[in-house]
Order: structure tokens, then C-alpha cells, then sequence
């Protein structure tokens, strides 16, 4: 079944791939297992080196587990999606989240960014916590909030990795806006984003 057509700036789809994307759309499809590109990548691929840089950031830091457990990556993607009204990610990694062991609830806290949920941890809550903070306001972020989230058991480099992905997000979400890619309907229509993310 085709992808749904971006709204705002086309797409780089497989039937108008140069070769040197077809290449890097093949690799894709072989190292995922996956047998449609999705269309962020097809955003990326207006530029093939940002596309190839992707798909590496894809492979060594989105989709493996890395050091917070892919779960925690889905939720932190989840929400932070969420939080920037991109319903393309959050559907797509609500539905990954749950492919992962998140519960139906965690989802629901995940998407209408509620980190008060009693389906989160008091560790996953402070992540969250932090993930927003970064999202609305990171230069406030302070030493404060790094031994706070040291006291929920977070280690340095699970607190480094929750920024990088927090800030990857802030970067993904804003592209797949801006050229108006459609959400996939992952989550059957489950989905129902608490827009701007404020409780």
C-alpha cells in the first residue's frame, strides 16, 4: 500500500529514487527488515548524505536499545512527539512503544503527555520530566535537574542519551511538520494527541 502523499513539499518516493537513494533505500529495507521506506526517509532523501546520516543515527541510536532500553527511547519519543503536535511520530512510535512492552496506558500518558500517569515508573515519570523540560525550555535545564534524575537511578550516560534524543526529536518532528507528512494510522485511530503538550 503507497505511503500517504506529504501535504506542504514532496517526498523523494522509491519510483523517483535516484540510484544513489534507491541504493540507500534497498539498505534500508535489508538492515530493518522493513519492506516500505517511511516517508521521513523519503524526507531526508532530498539530500542523500542526510539521508544516509539518518539512517545511521536510525540504526545506532533510535532502534537498538542502547542505554535506556528501547522502551524508554519509544516513551521518551512518544511524548516528546506529542509534545510538538507531530502526530506522524507519535503515532508511529506510539505503535513501536507497544510493539515494545509499553502498556496501553503508557501509551495514553506518552501521547497526551501526562507524566503524573500511575502507568509510569517514578523513574520513567522524572524522564519525562526532564524530556519536557529540554523540549520547552533547555537553556533552564540546570545540575539540578541532572542529580534529580541521578536520584531516580539514571545514570550519566542514560541522561545523556535522554538529551539526544529529546533534541533528535525536536529535529524530526519539525520536518515531518513542515513537509506535512500525514500520520500512518499505526494505532488504528487510537491516537489523540493533548496538542501543545501542557497539563
Amino acid at each position: 500500500m503507497p505511503l500517504p502523499a506529504s501535504k506542504n513539499l514532496p517526498v523523494v518516493d522509491e519510483e523517483n529514487a535516484s540510484e544513489e537513494v534507491a541504493r540507500l533505500y534497498a539498505k534500508f529495507r535489508s538492515a530493518f527488515g522493513r519492506p516500505a521506506v517511511p516517508g521521513i526517509l523519503q524526507c531526508f532523501a532530498t539530500h542523500p548524505p542526510l539521508l544516509e546520516h539518518m539512517m545511521g543515527l536510525a540504526e545506532t541510536m533510535l532502534f537498538c536499545d542502547g542505554a535506556l532500553g528501547r522502551a524508554n527511547k519509544e516513551l521518551i519519543a512518544t511524548f516528546v512527539s506529542s509534545q510538538n503536535d507531530c502526530e506522524y511520530c507519535a503515532d508511529s512510535h506510539g505503535s513501536f512503544l507497544r510493539a515494545n512492552g509499553g502498556t496501553a496506558e503508557q501509551l495514553e500518558a506518552a501521547t497526551t503527555c501526562d507524566f503524573h500517569s500511575a502507568s509510569l515508573t517514578a523513574a520513567q515519570r522524572s524522564l519525562l520530566q526532564f524530556a519536557e523540560k529540554v523540549t520547552r525550555e533547555s537553556s533552564a535545564v540546570s545540575p539540578q535537574d541532572v542529580e534529580q534524575l541521578r536520584g531516580a537511578g539514571w545514570t550519566d550516560l542514560q541522561i545523556a542519551e535522554a538529551i539526544h534524543l529529546t533534541a533528535l526529536f525536536a529535529c524530526f518532528n519539525r520536518v515531518v511538520n513542515a513537509f506535512g507528512l500525514p500520520s500512518q494510522g499505526l494505532l488504528g485511530g487510537a491516537l489523540a494527541l493533548h496538542h501543545g503538550g501542557r497539563q
